[in-house]
């Protein structure tokens, strides 16, 4: 096996490596294992650029654990809102109130206790205790996975068991024994800068001297992706009813599925049973719906197909006002609330009366 990988990575680092990053150590912020916590979820299946503005909103308005585990559901989902994968800012209001409730309030010292709480697994527990602690454990996110897979020229999935498990161990063999916050920035810095997905700059590359990809010609082969298949479609029906003082009727949704205790628009599965479904919702008045120009939004495991339905002029039913799951809302009051980025999007062109907005997939 290849050695001085330690030795090499922290040399690049300290030259060009990212040292001005908001949860880093920084003249105005101590980097804190609550802090660490949150840019590692945000960071997940999200680039460095996009994150930034998003977590330093986060964290000034829930600045430590207790304030997260305090704050309600929907302050966290309005923060967290156009980031996606809700499931990661459930886990994370989740885990602060199990800290509140068995840690005294603090992310725990002790790995197995880490990942023990919701949401952070092997390697976001590692990256919390290496960059925050200076404690030796091995990290494995997407970029890692892409440089050790590279370098070491393994082949196959990342995302298979078995080959999950060997780069782990190169993981854990390369972990520097120094440094070992540094280090951890500095060889996920490289997958982020230069050793990217495509056109991966191994002319200024630590690590191309002995580089199985690159000494192979293999950089566009690994890591390998994952095994094609194709998507799923799903059809629905977006209704959107909007009463005379311009509001909007919202509706949670449930606690499973997609987009999971966001507000959002009332759905019908079917185009021709839309309009009956939403007379019990509200008085429609005799008007007629407009028909939006569709759009798709793509999941991992599927693909949905919308089409918005919109209604003006209607009367609230008396039966129907705010209740936890059915609210009516004005345009100013979408921006502190969880709601799926494509259905802001379309509401917020129907606020701005633009009938037919382009489809925000």
């Amino acid at each position: 096996m290849s050695t001085g990988i330690a030795s090499r990575l922290l040399a690049w680092f300290d030259r060009h490596g990212r040292h001005d990053l908001p949860w880093q150590d920084t003249p105005s912020c101590r980097r804190t294992p609550y802090r660490v916590w949150i840019s590692e979820v945000m960071l997940q299946q999200t680039q460095v650029a996009t994150v930034i503005p998003y977590f330093e909103r986060f964290v000034r308005a829930l600045p430590h654990v207790r304030a997260l585990a305090n704050a309600s559901e929907d302050e966290v989902f309005a923060l967290w809102s156009g980031l996606g994968y809700y499931a990661r800012a459930r886990n994370l209001h989740r885990a602060a109130r199990v800290c509140v409730e068995r840690h005294g309030g603090e992310l725990p010292a002790h790995f197995e206790s880490l990942v023990a709480l919701p949401g952070i697994g092997r390697s976001t527990a590692g990256a919390i205790l290496a960059l925050s602690r200076g404690e030796r454990f091995p990290i494995l996110d997407g970029n890692v996975k892409r440089v050790l897979a590279r370098h070491a020229g393994v082949r196959g999935w990342p995302g298979a068991r078995a080959v999950e498990e060997k780069l782990w161990a190169l993981a854990e063999s390369h972990t520097s024994h120094e440094r070992i916050a540094d280090y951890t920035q500095a060889i996920m810095d490289l997958g982020a800068i230069v050793c990217t997905r495509t056109l991966p700059r191994c002319g200024e590359c630590p690590l191309s001297d002995d580089c199985t990809a690159f000494q192979q010609g293999l950089t566009a082969e690994l890591p390998q992706p994952r095994p094609a298949r194709a998507l799923p479609v799903r059809n629905t029906v977006m209704l959107i009813l909007r009463d005379a003082q311009q509001r909007v009727l919202l509706q949670r949704r449930g606690a499973s599925g997609v987009w999971p205790g966001l507000w959002s628009l009332p759905e019908s599965e079917d185009l021709a049973l839309a309009s009956n479904l939403a007379a019990k919702f509200a008085h429609l008045n005799g008007t007629h719906a407009e028909t939006l120009q569709p759009f798709a939004h793509a999941f991992t495991h599927y693909r949905l197909h919308v089409q918005p339905l919109l209604w003006r002029g209607v009367r609230m039913h008396r039966a129907i006002a705010d209740t936890q799951d059915l609210r009516w809302c004005a345009g100013g009051e979408f921006a502190h609330l969880g709601m799926p980025a494509p259905v802001r999007k379309l509401l917020n062109a129907i606020i701005q009366d633009r009938r037919a907005p382009q489809g925000p997939g």
